[in-house]
C-alpha cells in the first residue's frame, strides 16, 4: 500500500506531465496515414513478374537483350516506346485504369517511382525473369522473381512507409495499408521457354516433378509476400504457350498448336489455380484471384471473329531472328502491320493491346469462374 508521504508526493506531481503521458503514448504508436482514394477502387497495384507485366524495368539493365524501348513497340501507347511488351497498354495498364487508378504504375528502375509516385503502387516485373533465379539467363541479367520481392521489402517499403509517415516498415506492416493494394504476380511461362524446354529433357515425370517445383517455390514466395502484409493476390495464368508464333515457328507448325508446350502450361496453371484454395488458410487474411488468361486468350484463337479477331497466328510486327531477338522481339525500327487490333500476337510472344484489354475486362468483372476464380478483381478490390 501506498504510504501517507507517497500519497502526499503523488498529489503534489506536476498535473500537466499526466496529461501529457497518455499523449506521449499515443503517439509513440501514431498509425500510418491513409492514402486518399481519390475515386479508386483500391490503394494501388504492386506487380511482380515476366514481360508479361513489365512495363520498363529493362530500359535500366544494360545486361540484357531483352527491351521492348523501341519502335514499333509503343506504338499506340500514348507515351510511345516505353519497355513494354506491346504495341500499347499491357494487361496492368488496363487493369489500373479499371480500377480508377490516378496514373500509370511507374517501374521500380525508374528514377520517378518515389515519393507521391509511389503511393499507387509500383512495378518490379522483368522482361525474360522467371519464378527460378536461373530462368532468363540465356538472355542476360534479369531480374529473378526473388531479386523483385527483395527489391519490395528493402527499397519501396520504406520509402512507402516515409511518406505515409510510418515509424519503420514494421510500422508499415501493421498498420494494414499494405492489404488495401492489389498484388499482382504474372509469371511461369519464361521458366518453360527459356528453362525447362531448352534442357531437352522430355517424359511426364519430368514435367510433372518441374512444375512441382515451380509451384513449391511461387508457394513459398507468396507466403513471404504475405509476411511482408500483401493480403489481395491477383494470379496470372501462363499463356497458351503451344499457341504463340515463336513456339509454332520453330516446330514449322501452320495449323493448330504445340500441344508439349500447352500441356506444361495447362499442368502448371492447375497448380496455381489450386493455390487459391491451398494458400488462403495458410495466410491468415488473405484472398487470392486466379485469372485465367490461358482460357481466354484460346478461346480467342478458337472463335476470333465474333471479338474482332482475324489473325490469331501471325505476329503483328516484323520479328528479329538475330541472337537478341530469337524470333520473339519485334525487329528495332521493323515493320508493324496496319490493323493491330484484329491480330492476337504482336510479336513472336506477346499479345496484342486488343488482347490484353480482353483479359483484362475479364479479370476485372467476369463473372464465370473459369475465367476469374473465385470471383473477380472489382470484388476482390472490395474486400
Amino acid at each position: 500500500m501506498m504510504t501517507q508521504m507517497g500519497k502526499k508526493a503523488l498529489s503534489s506531481f506536476p498535473v500537466f506531465l499526466f496529461s501529457f503521458l497518455p499523449l506521449f503514448l499515443l503517439c509513440s504508436c501514431c498509425p500510418c496515414k491513409e492514402i486518399e482514394s481519390d475515386g479508386a477502387e483500391t490503394n494501388g497495384l504492386f506487380v511482380f513478374g515476366s514481360s508479361l507485366v513489365d512495363n520498363g524495368n529493362n530500359n535500366f539493365l544494360g545486361s540484357t537483350t531483352t527491351k521492348a524501348d523501341y519502335l514499333p513497340y509503343g506504338i499506340d501507347f500514348p507515351l510511345g516506346p516505353t519497355g513494354r511488351f506491346s504495341n500499347g497498354k499491357n494487361f496492368v495498364d488496363q487493369l489500373g485504369q479499371l480500377l480508377k487508378l490516378p496514373h500509370f504504375i511507374p517501374s521500380f528502375n525508374n528514377p520517378i517511382a518515389k515519393e507521391d509516385n509511389l503511393l499507387h503502387g509500383v512495378n518490379f516485373a522483368s522482361g525474360g525473369s522467371g519464378i527460378l533465379d536461373d530462368t532468363g539467363s540465356i538472355s542476360g541479367f534479369v531480374i529473378s522473381l526473388k531479386q523483385q520481392i527483395k527489391n519490395f521489402e528493402m527499397v519501396t517499403m520504406p520509402q512507402l512507409g516515409e511518406q505515409l509517415g510510418c515509424e519503420s516498415t514494421k510500422a508499415l506492416i501493421s498498420s494494414g495499408v499494405l492489404s488495401k493494394y492489389l498484388f499482382v504476380i504474372g509469371t511461369g511461362g519464361n521458366d518453360y521457354l527459356l528453362n525447362y524446354f531448352l534442357r531437352n529433357t522430355t517424359g511426364d515425370a519430368a514435367l510433372h516433378a518441374f512444375t512441382a517445383k515451380l509451384s513449391t517455390k511461387l508457394s513459398k514466395k507468396l507466403q513471404k509476400l504475405h509476411h511482408l502484409g500483401a493480403r489481395k493476390f491477383v494470379l496470372m495464368s501462363i499463356y497458351p504457350m503451344g499457341c504463340i508464333p515463336v513456339v509454332r515457328a520453330t516446330f514449322h507448325i501452320s495449323q493448330g498448336c504445340v500441344l508439349p508446350f500447352n500441356q506444361a502450361a495447362s499442368l502448371f496453371n492447375s497448380k496455381l489455380k489450386s493455390m487459391v484454395d491451398v494458400l488462403k488458410p495458410q495466410m491468415p487474411g488473405s484472398n487470392l484471384v486466379f485469372v485465367d488468361s490461358y482460357k481466354i486468350i484460346t478461346d480467342v484463337i478458337h472463335d476470333p471473329n465474333p471479338r474482332g479477331f482475324t489473325d490469331t497466328t501471325n505476329a503483328c510486327c516484323e520479328v528479329s531472328m538475330t541472337l537478341g531477338g530469337r524470333g520473339i522481339l519485334c525487329k528495332r525500327g521493323g515493320n508493324a502491320c496496319k490493323d493491330r487490333n484484329s491480330h492476337v500476337f504482336f510479336d513472336g510472344l506477346h499479345t496484342s493491346e486488343a488482347v490484353n484489354v480482353l483479359i483484362a475486362k475479364m479479370a476485372y468483372a467476369s463473372t464465370f469462374s473459369i475465367e476469374a476464380y473465385p470471383m473477380n478483381v472489382k470484388e476482390l478490390a472490395k474486400l
